[in-house]
């Protein structure tokens, strides 16, 4: 099987401007950050004064971290991205709220859902600040977004309201994602496309564990009994975890068996702004009846 490269390009609110000794420098709208990434372990390309005019920059301390904000950097803004209206806003977890290198997948869902030519439903499990259930509330589908944190989904339900998708047929759920696959499998409800981004570790609202070594292989099979008749397929990438894509990619071959299809997995990138560099930044694995 071939591995593909999936590239997120520059755009006019968002371009990763440089790169390298473990750390990213990017765009968000007016604002450039300055954030760790394990990724680039390579010399970075501007100098020194061209990062330290960053407008905010993350600092790690020991498991945890810190941002140093200058005065004129709001708690949080909004930009546009693959289609979308966004918010951004700096965590104590480094991250922005949205994941640039996520856009090929958006891609993806949109027009898996819009060549079907028939009413789709979508189950985006893991759903964090909700990119992919925009995007398939975008192109026609009816959306189940899941995620463990309150915080999350109501960041993601304000990002639909600021991308004019508010009234979409999208249910929001705040749950553990096992606990909710398993309540739907016994309410007897179904999804022709499933979409997730399992974390290596976390917790559920109710402290319930998730350890991806432990607990994919269960979810995998669970997914299986939600699929619809007429299922659309399956999508699945990974942020950390220190896996090939290949992992996915052979969790889905039970589903070609039975259903049909075709699989195709690679990396998730970003590309570095005039440098002909690409910035990985997670794994893909998709079966597509």
């Amino acid at each position: 099987m071939e591995r593909r490269i999936l590239t997120t390009q520059s755009s006019a609110d968002y371009e990763l401007l440089d790169s390298g000794e473990e750390e990213k420098l990017e765009r968000y709208g007016s604002f450039v950050l300055v954030r760790p990434d394990p990724q680039a372990l390579w010399p970075k390309r501007h100098p020194g004064r061209i990062w330290d005019a960053a407008d905010a920059r993350f600092v790690r301390k020991g498991k945890e971290g810190e941002w140093t904000v200058k005065p004129t950097v709001p708690k949080e803004w909004e930009i546009g991205f693959g289609g979308l209206r966004l918010i951004i806003k700096p965590t104590s977890f480094k991250h922005t709220g949205l994941f640039p290198e996520q856009e090929a997948n958006w891609v993806w869902l949109r027009e898996t859902i819009t060549t079907a030519s028939r009413p789709i439903k979508v189950l985006n499990l893991f759903g964090y600040t909700g990119g992919a259930t925009l995007a398939g509330a975008q192109a026609g589908a009816e959306v189940v977004h899941v995620d463990a944190s309150k915080t999350a989904v109501a960041w993601a339900r304000e990002n639909a309201t600021r991308s004019g998708l508010s009234e979409k047929p999208i249910r929001w759920i705040v749950e553990d994602v096992l606990v909710f696959v398993q309540r739907e499998i016994k309410r007897g409800n179904h999804y022709d496309l499933i979409v997730m981004d399992p974390p290596a570790f976390g917790h559920g609202p109710k402290d319930e564990l998730w350890k991806i070594e432990e607990h994919l292989l269960e979810l995998m099979r669970l997914c299986k009994d939600l699929l619809s008749d007429k299922p659309l397929g399956i999508e699945m990438s990974g942020y950390a975890a220190g896996y090939s894509p290949l992992a996915f990619t052979y969790n889905l071959e039970s589903f070609v068996e039975d259903y049909g299809g075709s699989l195709e997995c690679g990396d998730l990138t970003i590309a570095e702004k005039g440098s002909g560099r690409v910035l990985p930044c997670g794994i893909f694995a998709r079966w597509r009846v």
